[in-house]
């Protein structure tokens, strides 16, 4: 008798441990994640990773499935299927969308703009990311907001050597967003694929050079195998921002507090992915050059000109586009108040 009722008791135990757990990870909320990324780190560590946050400061009211890039709508087209309802939640470059509307590489980030540390005080300090969620929504009819930064990218992986404005005519670049038409204007041939395609398009020779990201985000994909120059600094891309949007029906049919905390990943993202890849590019250059490309630092004019065109494209833009305008100058204001940092602040790795 004592067996069987000891038998019970563990049976009852068990039921309520597993209606407890089961309470415990159900979800209120359960979305598809659309991404521009392949199966390689950024899926992996930024995407996934926002996901896991997101459960984690909801309590696993929302859980968040990702998909690779392609898999749930094109890798370039995010924002519109996620606006379609065909999934709930997307991670990308706003940039990709500079076809619809040019407005959004100033908070993709572009030639001429903010490197990553002056790119997180504009956003969570000076009302950049309050700007952003704004135009996303009224543009594009999603919400949106910053969940990730990249660092300054290099400037291309190339089968060509790379180091003036002369060098760069004629020159098949893989790239994307305003650098497409910057570049362009300087000399190069310029083409847009999606990022999975780039390797095999350099690899047949049906590009010269690409860019892509910074060292450390570059280094699996073996771009520096098949092309022996590494072209730095990423004067196309002084940082990078990674976005997370959301279906607005989906956005709009959770609470305020869940909101916040959506909001909250996409801080902690932020953080994680800036000094993540900060850090993971210092070895990652060195393997590059271990490995025995040839590591080439533009020449200072050709910085020069490419920030010149750079804010030349973007005046052009903002005289025909009043959310351009606003964005621009918003984030020139802002670059104009930081012109104090360099007096008070040591430039980062000379102390």
């Amino acid at each position: 008798m004592f067996r069987n009722a000891k038998a019970n008791l563990l049976k009852v135990l068990a039921i309520i441990l597993t209606l407890a757990v089961g309470s415990a990870v159900r979800a209120d909320e359960v979305w598809n994640m659309a991404t521009a990324w392949g199966g390689g780190p950024i899926l992996e560590e930024e995407a996934r990773g926002y996901a896991k946050w997101v459960g984690t400061l909801t309590d696993g009211r929302i859980q968040i499935n990702v998909f690779p890039g392609g898999t749930l709508g094109s890798p370039l087209k995010v924002s519109q299927t996620a606006k379609a309802n065909i999934v709930q939640a997307g991670h990308t470059w706003m940039g990709y969308d500079w076809g619809i509307d040019k407005t959004t590489v100033l908070f993709g980030n572009m030639a001429g703009g903010l490197n990553p540390e002056e790119m997180i005080i504009w956003l969570f300090e000076a009302g950049g990311a309050e700007l952003w969620f704004e135009y996303r929504k009224e543009k594009f009819n999603v919400a949106s907001i910053p969940c990730g930064i990249g660092p300054t990218e290099l400037f291309m992986h190339s089968t060509r050597r790379v180091e003036t404005i002369e060098d760069l005519k004629g020159l098949k670049l893989r790239t994307a967003g305003a650098w497409a038409e910057i570049a362009g204007s300087l000399g190069a041939s310029t083409v847009i694929i999606p990022g999975a395609e780039v390797y095999p398009a350099l690899e047949r020779g049906v590009i010269d050079a690409m860019e892509w990201g910074s060292p450390a985000i570059n280094l699996p994909s073996g771009f520096h195998k098949i092309a022996k120059y590494v072209i730095m600094p990423g004067v196309h891309q002084p940082s990078a921002t990674w976005e997370c949007l959301f279906n607005l029906e989906a956005w709009e049919r959770i609470s305020e507090h869940d909101r916040e905390m959506l909001r909250a990943a996409g801080k902690i993202m932020t953080l994680e992915s800036w000094a993540r890849w900060a850090y993971r590019d210092i070895g990652a250059l060195e393997e590059m050059e271990a490995y025995g490309n040839e590591l080439i630092v533009l020449d200072p004019e050709f910085i020069e000109a490419a920030d010149t065109a750079a804010n030349l494209w973007a005046d052009v833009e903002a005289a025909q586009d009043p959310w351009f305008s606003r964005v621009l100058q918003h984030r020139r204001l802002f670059q104009k108040d930081m012109e104090n940092w360099s007096k008070f602040r040591f430039p980062i790795g000379k102390r």
